[in-house]
């Protein structure tokens, strides 16, 4: 049975600094280095295949350990030296070896100038993918190719071949364009003539486009709009809801006198049962 006196020793010896350090927990060697200077124990010794030689695993870890042990020894040409020596290293110089140099970031070979050939499939690539987009006229379709740094032969050669095959006919676009923007969108024959002449068509093109559509069916698309823009209008006096009104239609491309008449039916003095404002 053990006592204890009054500094707190046990009966079994006093408590020094040998004894306290020797309860301290065990200090575990790195890199297969013992503290005393010596190699790994015999325990982990590296494992051989039955005929003396180590085995593979085993090989390449006593590579690694050595190269890590002699890096923190200050020994940086081991180093060098059991890294190269490593398996790994001489696999990656193997593959390295039989893989083409490096040129640079995407950089693709350079196979010379492109012929007019290749110019020719390539605007044919070009054209076809602005066709099946929407409809193109002959001069957007050249500026577009024109873009793409092609020979001014390759450009002018592939708008014949589009016009010649009817992918590329500024009369029937003229045509679609002039019944699109009247009937959807509402437009007047000037603010149609400015969309066409955007696109590049040819003013004579544009005159026999137009000149299809009739003077009284246009009056009734301004009308149409007036009114429906005339329910807005409420609570203004006459004055400032007929300045609106008028330039509201002007800016559709209505004409003068198509905009005047609409105006008059859209804000009747006195009223209307057709449903217009009132004005006193």
């Amino acid at each position: 049975m053990t006592s204890r006196d009054d500094d707190g020793a046990t009966a079994s010896g006093p408590s020094d600094d040998g004894a306290d350090a020797g309860r301290l927990a065990p200090v575990t060697p790195l890199f297969g280095i013992t503290t005393d200077g010596g190699r790994q124990p015999a325990s982990h010794a590296r494992a051989d295949d039955g005929d003396g030689r180590p085995a593979d695993g085993a090989a390449d870890r006593d590579a690694v350990l050595t190269a890590i042990s002699a890096h923190w020894a200050g020994d940086d040409d081991g180093v060098a030296a059991s890294a190269a020596d490593h398996p790994s290293a001489r696999g990656a110089r193997a593959g390295a070896a039989g893989r083409p140099k490096a040129t640079g970031f995407d950089e693709q070979p350079d196979d010379g100038p492109e012929d007019l050939e290749a110019q020719r499939r390539r605007a044919e690539n070009v054209s076809l993918h602005a066709l099946s987009r929407r409809g193109v006229s002959s001069h957007e379709m050249e500026k577009l190719l024109r873009s793409r740094d092609l020979d001014e032969s390759v450009v002018s050669d592939e708008i014949a071949r589009l016009e010649r095959v009817g992918l590329l006919d500024d009369a029937e676009l003229a045509a679609t364009l002039v019944r699109s923007t009247q009937e959807r969108k509402g437009l007047g024959r000037g603010a149609v003539t400015s969309e066409l002449r955007s696109r590049g068509i040819d003013p004579a093109v544009i005159d026999e486009a137009l000149g299809e559509t009739d003077d009284d069916e246009e009056q009734q698309r301004a009308d149409e709009w007036a009114r429906k823009r005339a329910g807005y209008l409420r609570g203004l006096d006459r004055e400032t809801a007929e300045r609106r009104l008028n330039g509201y239609l002007m800016r559709r491309g209505y004409r003068s006198e198509v905009v005047r008449r609409a105006v008059e039916k859209a804000l009747p003095r006195g009223g209307s049962s057709r449903g217009g404002v009132r004005f006193e």
